[in-house]
């Protein structure tokens, strides 16, 4: 009696593509997303731009203590960071491979946003590796090439903001009286 090959059930049972895959992390991030929170919690704000000219995939990204103070090291180049809250901002956005971003200018408010920006980062990451479970590396890097590609469009969509934050503040020097 001739045996049957052995089939993979895992394979068998989930034929998704990468883009299904891709629409499925998504719809589960929803307002969770990078680019969701950078809209909500940094450009409703007042922010100011800054150029990171991070490297589009790739460029190894790491934050540096050194006796300058912070610096975010993005493949060769090494960039000076107020702070530390700062520099794993800029970490999450050069890792994204985004040019130009907003960086909320209350400094009180950067540590905050940043650990949601960071947990949103490895939220992804964890969701990619989720729905990836069984399948082949290469599909697992495929959804998660398309995945950053989607979320990088977006955030570039979205923009940078202005480049010196806008004050608009009324003091009694600049009120023009109507007498």
């Amino acid at each position: 009696m001739k045996r049957l090959p052995k089939r993979r059930w895992v394979g068998a049972l989930q034929k998704d593509t990468a883009s299904d895959l891709v629409n499925r992390i998504a719809d589960e991030l929803k307002g969770q997303s990078i680019s969701a929170l950078y809209e909500r919690l940094v450009l409703s704000g007042r922010s100011r731009q800054y150029q990171l000219d991070a490297e589009k995939r790739g460029g190894r990204t790491e934050i540096m203590h050194t006796l300058l103070g912070v610096e975010l090291k993005v493949g060769r180049r090494r960039l000076l960071c107020p702070d530390l809250a700062t520099a794993r901002y800029l970490a999450v956005f050069a890792r994204l491979g985004v040019d130009l971003i907003a960086v909320p200018y209350d400094i009180s408010q950067i540590s905050r946003i940043a650990d949601e920006i960071e947990s949103a980062w490895h939220r992804t990451l964890l969701l990619v590796e989720h729905f990836a479970i069984g399948r082949s590396n290469r599909l697992r890097n495929k959804v998660q090439k398309t995945l950053l590609d989607k979320i990088r469009a977006e955030v570039k969509r979205l923009g940078a903001g202005t480049k010196i934050p806008v004050f608009n503040q009324n003091t009694k020097q600049r009120r023009t009286s109507k007498t």
